[in-house]
Parts: C-alpha cells; sequence; structure tokens
C-alpha cells in the first residue's frame, strides 16, 4: 500500500514539475527580437536604443560591474563588444575563456543590471587590435587567404563563429533563451576591402550572411558597411555622422541601425600624436540627426568605455590608452560633460518614443541648411529642428512660433512645441582629471638593472635572405634580430649604414656598439636608417634589431603583408661609391629579447638573470637595459598609474602583468608624449611588494618614475568642451613614500 501511495504521489509530482517547466519554457518562448523598417521589435513592441561599446578585454572583471553600471545611470540600453579570436584561441584548438577574456562573465554581468548586449562576432574585428582580431596561426594554414571565398578561411571561420553561438546557447544568453543578446554582428566592414578581393568577395558575403543564420540564435545579424548585406541581414553605418554620410538601409524591411558613432574624432590616438576631442555638443547633434533625419532607431557610441590595450595588443602605433576621452575614460571614471550630455539626449529621445517609433513621419526645410523633420500620431508629436551651419545661429518659424538654433544644433520639441533639448546647449560643467603622486622611485638603491644580449652571428638560425618578421616570430614578440658579417679593407674610415624596414624601429649595433636607431610615425610607419660608423680592418659584424610597435589590422591581404628588413646595405660617405648590398647574403636570425624568452618580467623568471645593483646611475639612458624594483599598493580606491615621462620607449610588467608599450619619446606636434600616464588596474596588485618590471630600448630615467592616483573632478566651465586631459598636463599633487 505504501508503495502504490508513493508511486502515486511521485506522479502527482512528476506531472506538478513538468506543468511548471512546460509553463517556464512556454514564457522564455515568447521572448523574442524582429525587426521591421523602423526598429528592433523587443516582445513584440519596437525600441529605441542607446548603446555603449565595452570591450571586456581592455578592462578587468573587477572594472566590469561599475563601468556597466555608469552605463546604465547615462542612459544606455544595450552594451556592445566585439569577440576577440585570437585571444580566445591563440593556439588552433586551445581556447581561453579565462581572466579578461571570460566573455560569458562578461556578458552575464550585464544581464545582472538589465541591459542588452551587441554581440560583434566577426570574427575579423579591425579594432585597433593586434591583427584585427584574427590568430596568426591562420598565417600558416595552407592555401589561405584571409576573408575572401576562400575554403581553408571559411572553414576556420565557420567553426569559431559555431563555437562562440553554441557556447551562448550552452549558458542560455540570446534573448529567446532568457538571456540579453539581441543581436549580433558577423564580419566587420568588409566593403571598405572587398574590391581587392575581385570575384572572390561578393560569394563570400553571401556564404558569411548564410552561415550566420543557420546558426539559428533567434535574434536577428547585422552587417556594418556593407550596403549590400544580403536579407534578412541587416546593414549598419560606422562613422562620424552617419546622418549625413549613409545611404541608409538597403531594405525599406530593415531598421537603420549605427553600430560605431565615434567618441574621439577620427577614432583612435597613436604615439606621436595629440589626442583629439569629440565635443560632447557634437556627438548629441550627430545623434539627434540620425534618429531624425534616417529614422534611426539604435545609436552605438564606440567606444563608451576605451579602456587600456594590455600587453602587445593594440595595433601599429596605436597608445596603450584607448578612446580615453569617451564618457567612461580608460579608467572608467565619469568624463563630462560628455557622459551627462548625452544622458539629457537619451531621455529626451525616450520621452519621444511613441512618436518616434509609431508616428507618421514627415520633413520639410526651414531655410538654407534648416530642416525639420516630425513624428506625429494621434495623440503625440515630436519635432527635431535642424540647423547645419557650421558658424551662424539660425532663426526659424515653425507651426506658428520661432526658435533660434545655434549653429550645427538640433533641438527637440516635445508635442512639436516645447523644447526639451538642444543638442548645442551643454549644461554639465567639464571635468578636469587630477594625478597624485604617492611613491616615488628615485632611491637607486631600491632598483635593480640587467642589460639584455645582442645575440652573436652564431647564436642563431642561418638564411640566405632578410626574412618577413611576423612570419619568423610569428607575431608573439614585438622582436627580431637580423645579424650578418662583412668584410672591410678599410680601416678608419667612415662608412654610412643604410637599411630599410617594413617594422617600425630599427636599433642598428656594428660591433655590439650601437651607431644608431630610426623609427616611423602614424603617416609613414616604416623606418628608414643612415647610421655612420667607423668598421674595424677586416670582420665587422652587424646586429639589427628591427620592432614592431603593433601588427597590422586592417586592409585586404592581412596575411600577404611584409614586415621587418628588407634592404641593408654598407657604403662611403658618398652613397654611391664603393657600396655593398648586403640584403641577400647570409644572415642569423633569433626571436624576441633574451629577457622576453626568460621571462625575466616575472619573479620567477627574473631568478634566470644576474641583476646588477651598481653603478645604476650609469646605467640610465642606455639602450636594451632592464630594469625592476618594488612598491605598495596606494591607500584608497583611486585608479593606479605608473608615470613614465622620464622614460624612452619600451613595455612594463606590475607582478608579471603586461600592462602594455610605452613610448614616450615619441612626441606629439605639442612636444609632449602622447601618453605618460599608464593604467595599473588595482587587481593586478598586492597590499605590498608590488614587482615592476621594465625594458627600455633606447635609453631612459628610473628614477623619476612615480606611482600616481587618478581622480576627476569637475571644474571647468560648461562651453569649455574642447579642454582635452593631455598625459602631460594632468593637475599634479605630491604625497610622496621615497624609493618605493
Amino acid at each position: 500500500m505504501g508503495l502504490k501511495v508513493n508511486g502515486v504521489v511521485f506522479l502527482v509530482l512528476t506531472m506538478w514539475v513538468l506543468v511548471v517547466v512546460s509553463r517556464e519554457s512556454k514564457a522564455v518562448n515568447n521572448r523574442s527580437v524582429t525587426y521591421d523598417g523602423r526598429a528592433l521589435i523587443i516582445d513584440g513592441m519596437r525600441r529605441v536604443l542607446f548603446s555603449g561599446s565595452i570591450h571586456y578585454p581592455r578592462s578587468t572583471p573587477e572594472m566590469w560591474p561599475s563601468l556597466i553600471a555608469k552605463a546604465k545611470e547615462g542612459g544606455i540600453d544595450v552594451i556592445q563588444t566585439y569577440v576577440f579570436w585570437n585571444g580566445h584561441e591563440p593556439i588552433q584548438g586551445q581556447y581561453n575563456f579565462e581572466g579578461r577574456f571570460d566573455l560569458v562573465r562578461f556578458i552575464k554581468e550585464i544581464q545582472a543590471q538589465g541591459l542588452y548586449v551587441s554581440l560583434r562576432i566577426g570574427p575579423f574585428i579591425e579594432a585597433e587590435w593586434q591583427y584585427g582580431g584574427l590568430p596568426f596561426w591562420l598565417h600558416d594554414v595552407p592555401g589561405m587567404t584571409f576573408r575572401c571565398n576562400n575554403e581553408p578561411f571559411k572553414y576556420h571561420m565557420q567553426r569559431f563563429v559555431t563555437k562562440i553561438v553554441d557556447m551562448m546557447k550552452a549558458e542560455s544568453l540570446f534573448y529567446p533563451q532568457g538571456g540579453p543578446i539581441i543581436i549580433s554582428q558577423i564580419e566587420n566592414e568588409y566593403q571598405n576591402v572587398e574590391p581587392a578581393f575581385h570575384e572572390l568577395g561578393p560569394p563570400y558575403v553571401k556564404w558569411a550572411a548564410s552561415m550566420a543564420v543557420s546558426l539559428n540564435t533567434g535574434v536577428p545579424w547585422l552587417m556594418c558597411k556593407q550596403d549590400d548585406a544580403p536579407d534578412p541581414v541587416i546593414n549598419a553605418c560606422n562613422g562620424l555622422s552617419c546622418g549625413e554620410t549613409w545611404s541608409g538601409p538597403n531594405s525599406p524591411n530593415k531598421p537603420a541601425l549605427w553600430t560605431e558613432n565615434w567618441t574621439n574624432n577620427f577614432a583612435f590616438q597613436k604615439y606621436g600624436t595629440q589626442p583629439r576631442n569629440r565635443p560632447a555638443k557634437e556627438l548629441a547633434f550627430t545623434a539627434a540627426l540620425f534618429i531624425a533625419k534616417m529614422n534611426g532607431s539604435f545609436v552605438n557610441y564606440y567606444m563608451y568605455h576605451g579602456g587600456t590595450n594590455f600587453g602587445r595588443t593594440a595595433s601599429p602605433y596605436v597608445t596603450t590608452s584607448y578612446y580615453d576621452l569617451a564618457p567612461l575614460d580608460e579608467y572608467g571614471l565619469v568624463w563630462q560633460p560628455t557622459w551627462a550630455h548625452l544622458k539629457e539626449l537619451h531621455a529626451a529621445v525616450k520621452q519621444s518614443s511613441q512618436s518616434l517609433l509609431y508616428g507618421t513621419y514627415s520633413n520639410f526645410s526651414l531655410g538654407y541648411l534648416k530642416e525639420a523633420h516630425v513624428f506625429q500620431t494621434k495623440s503625440d508629436c515630436v519635432a527635431f529642428l535642424v540647423n547645419f551651419n557650421l558658424h551662424g545661429n539660425a532663426d526659424v518659424q515653425f507651426r506658428n512660433k520661432k526658435y533660434q538654433l545655434p549653429a550645427r544644433s538640433v533641438i527637440i520639441l516635445s508635442q512639436c512645441n516645447k523644447i526639451i533639448f538642444n543638442t548645442a546647449e551643454v549644461t554639465t560643467q567639464g571635468s578636469t582629471r587630477s594625478s597624485k603622486v604617492l611613491q616615488s622611485f628615485n632611491d637607486a638603491s631600491k632598483w635593480s638593472w640587467t642589460s639584455d644580449k645582442i645575440p652573436d652571428f652564431y647564436d642563431g638560425k642561418f638564411t640566405n635572405k632578410l626574412l618577413d618578421q611576423l612570419s619568423t616570430t610569428k607575431d608573439a614578440t614585438d622582436y627580431l634580430w637580423y645579424i650578418t658579417r662583412y668584410n672591410s679593407t678599410s680601416e678608419g674610415s667612415n662608412q654610412v649604414l643604410h637599411v630599410e624596414s617594413a617594422a617600425h624601429v630599427i636599433h642598428a649595433f656594428v660591433n655590439y656598439k650601437l651607431v644608431g636607431r630610426a623609427h616611423g610615425n602614424d603617416k609613414d610607419p616604416s623606418a628608414t636608417l643612415d647610421a655612420n660608423f667607423v668598421p674595424n680592418k677586416g670582420e665587422n659584424t652587424i646586429s639589427l634589431l628591427s620592432v614592431m610597435v603593433g601588427s597590422p589590422d586592417a586592409g585586404a591581404h592581412l596575411e600577404r603583408k611584409y614586415t621587418g628588413v628588407h634592404t641593408v646595405k654598407v657604403d662611403g660617405t658618398d652613397r654611391h661609391s664603393n657600396q655593398i648590398d648586403l640584403s641577400n647574403q647570409v644572415w642569423s636570425y633569433e626571436v624576441g629579447r633574451y629577457g622576453e624568452q626568460h621571462k625575466i618580467y616575472s619573479k620567477e623568471g627574473s631568478t634566470r638573470v644576474q641583476w646588477r645593483k651598481d653603478s645604476l646611475q650609469n646605467s640610465r639612458n642606455q639602450p636594451l637595459r632592464w630594469y625592476k624594483t618594488i612598491f605598495d599598493l596606494p591607500d584608497g580606491s583611486d585608479p593606479v598609474a605608473l608615470n613614465l615621462a622620464s622614460m624612452g620607449k619600451g613595455e612594463v610588467w606590475v607582478n608579471g602583468e603586461s600592462i602594455g608599450r610605452y613610448w614616450v619619446s615619441l612626441k606629439a606636434p605639442n612636444g609632449q608624449p602622447s601618453q605618460a600616464l599608464y593604467h595599473v588596474p588595482r587587481s593586478f596588485l598586492e597590499p605590498s611588494g608590488n614587482f615592476l618590471v621594465l625594458f627600455e630600448e633606447e635609453g631612459g630615467n628610473p628614477l623619476e618614475i612615480t606611482v600616481n592616483t587618478i581622480s576627476v573632478t569637475n571644474m571647468q566651465r560648461n562651453d569649455d568642451e574642447h579642454s582635452i586631459p593631455a598625459q602631460s598636463s594632468y593637475q599634479t599633487e605630491y604625497n610622496v613614500t621615497i624609493g618605493g
């Protein structure tokens, strides 16, 4: 009898569980994302969405909750991110989804804070990221041609995209499953390079779209900068002002989406350049214009938080600090007035969302360079009045009322008669960023140093030509040594070493002594060197340290791009006399620096070399030097940075974590370094004994390095939007602990 009762109870419980599961499943299944010609449609309702780009590897997991919360407070609905293939699969078949690359954790944090996700899988992403996000091992796959109708590339691309989609499905992260992902992107700005692939381009576009759709994510797919994106994939715009430059969706059934509204003028900063601020009023103008003129319903700010290019992840010449002038700066601090002005725009637009999404649209001229865009329902109305004139205010009449439009502005009228937002009126005070010096390293006794080794001709591998650098290093290091020998019949007379390189920096040594260095710049990245030297009579050794400051991330046929030294000649002071071309003779080469190979930037690896504590004063300003010391965690919660203004060029590590390349010797046109302060996330630090290591290529003074904390206060006048927080002009306070 007991068994029978238990069986009945079990049956009843089972049926109850099935009913509950069925109801929950039905609730999840009712979640949907579709689109029409007006907007993305979430659960049957059109939505106006403001999105902000935050890239998970450019910050730390400890920073993610605060960044997302500040974005939400700023009126952001969606967090947009790329997926970084070479970060996730650095070695073929070996995956990394940990730490800064924990994509699932990042998306779940967004979900926990009630925001949506736009997932740009690519997997080519550009993004000013190492090799455009492609893992370098693809380069060595037989028969490989990137990003075209090439079977090896399509195989690996589909394999990775499928892995990401399957991972998202397994965690129920697509919106119909109950997750936050409402849209995904395949490829990236392919239209820019498609002509270079001739007949292999169009079939690839169709294949990529079809492959993505076949993965059945339940959410729409988009292609940015691809005007002929095949149905049902949505074509989207990237640029400074898509309301003025874009032709619009390629179908009346697709919404107008803006995937990149750049928050810096002409995008990212490079070494040797000054930051290019984009005023808050200009960002607001372009966003409002897109909504009004293009019936836009999705605007993404690229970047909303740029973050840090840790390690070697930046592309050529790009600073370690990325999009520092975004609404949330590199450190995650709110940057005003941009953050608040955009928040006000978002609120004004959402206040009128019913009219924007369901009203009848009309537009007409208000005079030269002036327009009205009107969205009218039976019960509501919103109008956008636009003045395109860059320099002059305009008086206009709209529906029997007069309005003054400032130069290059949009005013938004609720009920078509009440001003609720003016893009040109910035009411929030601007930010001033302060840098407080908390620790100094000016006690020479606290430093140790060692020299990196210049390889001998017989140390390396041999070849009878100059090798392509990336093909040789596999993009695992910035450095490649080229070494050769030649005989000179002259003694005591000057000769000239002439080197041409498609890398970015050359350090030239003759008989193990530095004779010269050269570098390119953001406009002409290649390096050319002419260095005078006096040879020995007989055999001479030429050692060239070739340096990449980031691997290429853009353009067609990345797999074919030559990098590294390609021409080496020796001649007399008159280049046309007694010239010896060494380009095709026997060369030895060695990948990476000696200290890098032995990981002496880590505590464990540092024991593999002998460090010196003597003669630091004489060691300063010498090339190819490693320096190490320790320091304690600064008190408080303010972000931490190292001021490296006294150094030249190299890389810096804290507790074995690379915080990125530095290059303070390459000055901007104003004579200041492009970046002097380098972010050290607090999560990298221990309470005491933090292990600081620098590799200095050129020569610098480590005794002037300081540990700083960064803070922001709102002190500038509201109209001083163009003030830029140049790295060298922070307000600096001193509260110094000597010696680290």
